[in-house]
């Protein structure tokens, strides 16, 4: 869709949607604002589809709101959620329904781990090279 700022970030902006709809399973269509240096995500606009009305089923129907999140930079490399506000009418087979919220995410910590390998009670060492596995030695240079 061309570039554009957001939040003052410089951005290519992509219209995006899932290729296909599968049954029982909700994709992303919308827009999505991707930083021109790093080509992290940045922000992203749009909804969950498919929508699904039931006019026989009402208590089947799955709608959700239109929704915009905004990302930002938590290790100086990826760009992870911040804040997802939505405020859009649904609009149900028996009635309308304004829905209207806001999820702010805090506290990111990366995440590691060490583990070890046991067998029978021993921890497994860390096997040797076989020799084919090494690099062979290169040959001298010619003087």
């Amino acid at each position: 869709m061309g570039k554009q700022n957001a939040d003052e970030i410089a951005c290519y902006v992509f219209a995006v949607k899932p290729k296909k709809l599968t049954q029982g399973k909700r994709f992303f269509e919308g827009q999505i604002w991707v930083d021109d240096r790093d080509f992290q995500i940045v922000k992203t606009y749009g909804e969950t589809v498919p929508q699904v009305h039931n006019l026989k089923h009402p208590e089947k129907e799955n709608l959700s709101p239109k929704f915009t999140t905004w990302r930002q930079q938590i290790d100086n490399k990826y760009w992870f959620p911040a804040y997802t506000r939505a405020d859009d009418t649904l609009h149900f087979s028996n009635e309308d329904v304004r829905m209207r919220y806001i999820v702010k995410y805090t506290n990111y910590k990366r995440y590691g781990a060490k583990s070890r390998i046991t067998y029978e009670g021993q921890e497994v060492q860390k096997a040797e090279p076989k020799p084919e596995d090494q690099k062979p030695a290169e040959p001298p240079k010619p003087q």
